[in-house]
């Protein structure tokens, strides 16, 4: 059987943020948690399948890869693995709920362990200029963050008091006939602690919205499709981890006048038939602004499709070593609409043509 879209399984849409996710995910886990579905394989495997979902959403990589290739992007690396490592980043929801008695699927992690913060990506739409020759950016990066109201415990003045289901472990022993499971305990879920009330301001997420803007330095030479790591400027981690990291995608847009291949510009030299039969000096625009023209040397009856190469006219190299070549590809224009004279010009040198061939 093939696998449900993951957006669909947590019935939201592809567009939707990592707070409506979490609040998707924690409804669908409460109602379909093995505690409150005992001796029902059905719900067990559609609380496994909404996991399975949110691990992969909740992941700022694993999502870009899935929403890119699907499920077959996340074969062999991205898929569904430890139960415990989906909510790591959010604060354990559901930690280790399988953590014993399906074939040793991970072991425990400690809930008071430093977590890493996620690697957050962001677009810059740049010129062709400024991909060539470098320039200063300023980008905006969202993200959720720990309330600072309540230090991101979700209780009003982070006042907690020791959940009375638990006792404070945060596991609970479940009964499964022959097997006896430890479970995080859905109460608390598996902290062991609970708001005494929820805090006012992310209304128990322990959660807020982060905008911040980024001042990002493009060095001169990057390309379409590449990235620029910003190291421990992505989200903060949690519980006194590392930042993720920013990564920053290069988007260029389309020039009026080059186009760009590797380290070299091509240019389209547009010539009338006489230009191109005659030959002669040509002038050419370069990419830099404050640059002058350069001048090309025609040869006479060159073709449509001739390339006119310019040593070192192209784009810096990202190394420093030189820059590539500006390529100037022939093309003739021949005219559509003719005066009198020039069609009597035209059939001159047609009749020409013919007595010397």
């Amino acid at each position: 059987m093939s696998k449900r879209d993951y957006y669909e399984v947590l019935g939201v849409d592809r567009s939707v943020g990592a707070t409506e996710l979490k609040k998707a995910y924690r409804k669908l886990a409460l109602e379909f948690h093995p505690d409150r579905n005992p001796d029902d394989p059905a719900s067990e495997e559609r609380f496994k399948e909404v996991s399975e979902a949110y691990s992969v959403l909740s992941d700022g990589e694993k999502r870009q890869v899935y929403d890119r290739y699907g499920h077959a992007g996340l074969q062999g690396g991205g898929g569904f693995g430890n139960v415990e490592d989906i909510f790591s980043h959010f604060g354990d929801i559901f930690g280790d709920l399988f953590g014993m008695g399906f074939g040793g699927m991970g072991g425990r992690r400690r809930r008071d362990a430093p977590v890493r913060g996620s690697d957050l990506r962001v677009p810059v739409r740049l010129t062709l200029e400024e991909a060539a020759f470098g320039c200063q950016k300023e980008v905006d990066v969202a993200y959720p963050a720990p309330c600072n109201a309540c230090q991101g415990t979700g209780a009003e003045g982070a006042e907690l008091i020791v959940c009375s289901a638990c006792q404070g472990a945060g596991q609970v022993a479940i009964n499964r006939g022959a097997f006896m499971l430890s479970s995080t305990c859905p109460t608390c879920r598996g902290r062991g602690q609970m708001p005494k009330a929820l805090c006012g301001e992310c209304e128990g997420s322990g959660e807020e919205a982060v905008d911040r803007t980024v001042k990002v330095s493009i060095p001169g030479g990057i390309d379409e499709g590449q990235n620029l790591r910003l190291a421990n400027q992505g989200q903060p981690g949690l519980r006194g981890g590392p930042p993720g990291h920013l990564f920053v995608a290069i988007d260029i847009e389309p020039h009026a006048h080059f186009k760009r291949e590797g380290f070299d510009l091509i240019y389209d030299l547009r010539l009338s038939f006489p230009q191109a039969a005659l030959g002669g000096e040509m002038e050419v625009p370069t990419l830099a602004p404050d640059d002058d023209p350069v001048t090309v040397k025609v040869p006479a009856g060159v073709q449509p499709g001739d390339h006119l190469v310019v040593r070192g006219e192209g784009v810096p190299r990202l190394d420093g070593r030189g820059r590539g070549d500006l390529v100037t590809v022939i093309q003739i224009d021949v005219p559509q609409k003719l005066s009198q004279k020039a069609r009597q010009l035209l059939a001159e040198l047609q009749s020409t043509f013919e007595q010397e061939a």
